[in-house]
């Protein structure tokens, strides 16, 4: 059989792969506990589900416009309004199959290939596998201090005469860091200094604790005409807990937006028109939900960062924002696979490898389920590494002694 090269390179998406072992242990009955996963599990906002429920009853679900329909792109314009204070035209918008396809097209109107885009490590999965699937380059940025938190410095020293794009992504998955106001100022100012595409991923923007405000990086631009080459991407899956409707969108200069639009005619038509209605239903609704979700997880991560503390072996940064802890466990293992897999065979936890995200020895933890889930699941854990856990353990009906 005879596979493209670009076919060959990519790499199976590790979170949906862990979804579906998730899904399938289930099924045999299995006391499954998912701690890796990135969908929070309350219910979408029931403005979204009757806007949806109505069209559903007309039968009228027909194709729309490839970039978004008109009640939509009103709904985006006016949340730029609200949490950017950027007014926009709907040329600037485009609405796509969740917020990755509105980076993927993205990327597909700007990279040449063998172009490169720079994005700071710990990263999300996807974007080295986006990067290739335009022929493109992914570049890592690790911060020289070890930390989260890149600083302009590092960002610089990567840039190269192939050097196309930044993305950034803050609050960021896998670490839950905030970049600070400072830095964000700072990556605005050298890809306008540079002429490079900054690419904003704030899906998360909304989900930040301990008296947090979202950070405006328009606030920060030189150049806010149609020259600009920054985009903001987002959506309803993270702060809507609408993973499953798969809407997002990019808001950017409209010739961009008419490219990336172009791009997107021919690969999905445009998004679900029922989805679109439910999105539009969510942003113009009642917004209490969302704030709930926040005040849920920060109340979660809490928990999972003090029972988290209680390993003697494990370090951790308390997050920022979104729904995940980045931990390190090269204590009791550099291979983070190894290590995830032993959690899983074990105890039937489920966990992220780190090294999905550019860092080996380290596990992403989601505490976006119950704080049941939460605390039962680090008590599996511990029983598997720390040898001064107690010897039983019981998982669902069954008891285990420890014999390792």
């Amino acid at each position: 059989m005879s596979i493209s090269q670009i076919g060959r390179s990519i790499a199976e998406s590790a979170t949906l792969k862990l979804n579906e072992t998730a899904a399938i242990l289930r099924a045999k009955g299995e006391p499954v506990i998912h701690l890796g996963g990135g969908e929070p599990k309350t219910k979408p906002p029931i403005d979204a589900l009757v806007t949806a429920s109505a069209l559903l009853n007309s039968g009228e679900i027909r194709y729309t416009p490839a970039d978004g329909i008109p009640a939509l792109k009103q709904a985006v314009i006016r949340y730029m309004d609200e949490f950017y204070d950027r007014k926009v035209q709907p040329e600037n918008i485009i609405c796509s199959g969740g917020a990755k396809q509105s980076i993927m097209v993205a990327l597909q109107a700007i990279l040449n290939p063998q172009e490169e885009v720079i994005y700071p490590a710990p990263y999300w999965v996807s974007y080295p596998e986006m990067a290739k699937l335009c022929g493109g380059v992914g570049v890592p940025v690790y911060a020289e201090d070890g930390t989260f938190y890149p600083r302009i410095q590092d960002i610089e020293a990567k840039l190269g005469p192939y050097t196309r794009a930044v993305i950034i992504n803050s609050p960021n998955n896998p670490t839950g860091a905030m970049y600070p106001e400072q830095f964000i100022a700072e990556i605005v100012e050298l890809c306008e200094k540079r002429d490079l595409y900054l690419i904003m991923d704030d899906i998360y923007h909304r989900l930040i604790f301990d008296g947090r405000k979202p950070i405006n990086c328009y606030k920060y631009a030189k150049n806010l005409d149609e020259s600009s080459k920054l985009i903001v991407v987002n959506g309803v899956s993270k702060q809507y807990a609408m993973t499953g409707f798969r809407i997002g969108w990019a808001v950017a200069n409209k010739k961009l937006i008419r490219v990336m639009t172009n791009i997107q005619s021919h690969q999905t038509s445009g998004p679900s028109a029922l989805c679109q209605q439910a999105a539009v239903g969510a942003l113009n609704g009642v917004q209490s939900s969302v704030e709930s979700l926040r005040v849920t997880l920060e109340n979660n991560r809490n928990v999972l960062v003090e029972r988290l503390n209680t390993f003697r072996g494990v370090r951790v940064s308390k997050p920022d924002g979104t729904f995940y802890c980045f931990a390190d466990f090269s204590a009791y293992g550099k291979s983070s696979q190894k290590l995830a897999q032993r959690l899983l065979d074990k105890v039937r936890v489920l966990v992220m490898p780190g090294i999905e995200f550019g860092l080996d020895g380290y596990l992403r933890i989601s505490y976006c389920g119950t704080v049941k889930d939460i605390t039962e699941g680090i008590e599996r854990m511990k029983w598997v590494l720390d040898p001064e856990a107690p010897n039983e353990l019981y998982l669902g009906n069954r008891k285990l002694v420890r014999d390792w």
